[in-house]
């Protein structure tokens, strides 16, 4: 019974459409955890909850919202960059990449660990599919550091976290997406990512050379008669060949983007060229090599699509049922501010990364959330970048850390789940720094878009 002064407060009652609301976010997260692919399910509990609600009358507004969102010109860069990715990983240029790099880390203690985070930078610039990546470092290096003496949890963690660095190191997809949930430039992402990217690559060096010097025995040197059998000349020729090349192409189609010269479906167009005059001067070029690399930009694009589809089937149910008045009821809870607000959406990022996937985090997370932030007045591309960096920690933390299953189905026999999973806890602790460090730093992020005036 209300006691005090004044007018009773009132009495906040939930419709029966919110608890509708309430029922599809259950829904949507049971079918996933039975196994159902994402844009089904997106789908499946959009329109029956949506119908239970409203009947068929609500997606009368359907076949606008679906062409609205696919006729938009950026999503020409998705295949374009997935292609220039694909090519670049289907002609194992990454060999030749670790060979080089590994070798000019020389006698340092953890330098091929070393090696194998400059290539994940690198090959995340190229690629940006965390997959590949994964796979093409714990194929090439796994066995190869097991025998030179490399503690297995440390070889794992090293390749498993270089291997996502494709999620924030641009042009990478998430960035492509988030750019069209947040209603922001791609090239602004793109300017605001690299620097928080290799923060990520230098916090994973760093911990690599205090481990070189505290624990030397669990990443030993490259030994001497493996460094001298490639000769130093043949070494730069190998360097100039394989190396730079890529290297090239990444600052062109990047730097074209930051600095304004090209939209980023142009920059890609001519990335996804570049990739091919690259993979020809390695001499890497065939049919094989082009037909694989058309067939899986096919796949992973109508994957895309599909589910950015699927998804607005959710986000206009969940939108009619009033499932976003709810969303702003439950920050109106949270002590602390706008700051408790970020670090309760961090947290669910984080908690949400143990079960499903970047993708569904996106796509959910994100746009039930992003009207509270945008009423807030918080800075949208500094929590992009939050975003970003924490969603990178879904790939590595079990049960459904995606980085690991990929390594798990290369790894050696004598590689334990156990080694994987301890392996990367160090790595994921490392990824938190790094999300606290962009919070209380926030220019990290920020100051190479403001510098080129995007």
């Amino acid at each position: 019974m209300y006691l005090g002064k004044g007018p009773e407060p009132p009495v906040t009652i939930v419709s029966g459409n919110e608890i509708l609301a309430i029922l599809m976010l259950a829904g949507f997260f049971a079918l996933l955890l039975a196994g159902v692919p994402v844009a089904i399910t997106l789908a499946t509990t959009g329109f029956a909850f949506g119908f239970l609600g409203f009947g068929g009358g609500l997606f009368n507004l359907l076949p606008a919202r679906i062409y609205g969102v696919v006729s938009n010109y950026q999503w020409l860069a998705v295949p374009l960059f997935v292609f220039m990715g694909v090519m670049l990983e289907k002609s194992r240029l990454a060999e030749d990449l670790l060979d080089v790099v590994g070798h000019l880390a020389g006698g340092l203690r953890g330098g091929m660990a070393l090696g194998i985070i400059g290539v994940g930078v690198l090959m995340g610039a190229t690629t940006g599919i965390v997959g590949a990546t994964v796979i093409t470092l714990g194929l090439l290096t796994l066995p190869t550091l097991i025998r030179r003496g490399y503690d297995p949890g440390v070889a794992c963690g090293a390749i498993c976290a270089s291997g996502t660095l494709g999620q924030i190191i641009p042009p990478s997809l998430i960035l492509i997406l988030l750019s069209d949930i947040l209603q922001l430039s791609v090239g602004t992402l793109f300017a605001a990512a690299l620097m928080p990217g290799l923060m990520l690559a230098a916090i994973y060096c760093t911990y690599i050379v205090i481990l070189g010097m505290v624990r030397p025995e669990m990443v030993p040197a490259v030994p001497q008669d493996e460094r001298d059998a490639l000769p130093r000349r043949e070494l730069w020729i190998k360097f100039f060949k394989v190396v730079l090349p890529p290297l090239l192409l990444v600052l062109s189609v990047l730097g074209s983007i930051i600095a304004g010269v090209a939209a980023p479906t142009e920059a890609a167009s001519m990335g996804a060229l570049g990739s091919i005059l690259v993979t020809a001067f390695a001499g890497r070029m065939s049919y094989r090599v082009l037909k694989e690399t058309v067939q899986a930009t096919t796949k992973i694009t109508a994957m895309v699509m599909f589910i950015l589809i699927c998804a607005q089937v959710f986000a206009l149910a969940f939108r009619g049922l009033r499932g976003e008045d709810l969303i702003h009821a439950m920050f109106e809870f949270l002590p602390g501010g706008v700051n408790a607000d970020i670090w309760f959406l961090m947290l669910l990022i984080f908690v949400l990364g143990f079960f499903i996937e970047w993708i569904e985090i996106s796509y959910i997370a994100v746009p039930l959330f992003l009207p509270v932030f945008v009423q807030q007045g918080v800075d949208i591309v500094w929590l992009a970048m939050l975003i970003c960096v924490n969603l990178q920690t879904s790939f590595l933390t079990p049960p459904f850390g995606w980085a690991l299953f990929f390594l798990r189905g290369v790894a050696p026999p004598q590689i334990t789940t156990r080694h994987m999973y301890l392996g990367v806890i160090p790595f994921v602790a490392m990824q938190i720094l790094g999300v606290v460090l962009l919070f209380f730093f926030p220019q990290i992020a920020l100051w190479l878009p403001k510098a080129i005036g995007w």
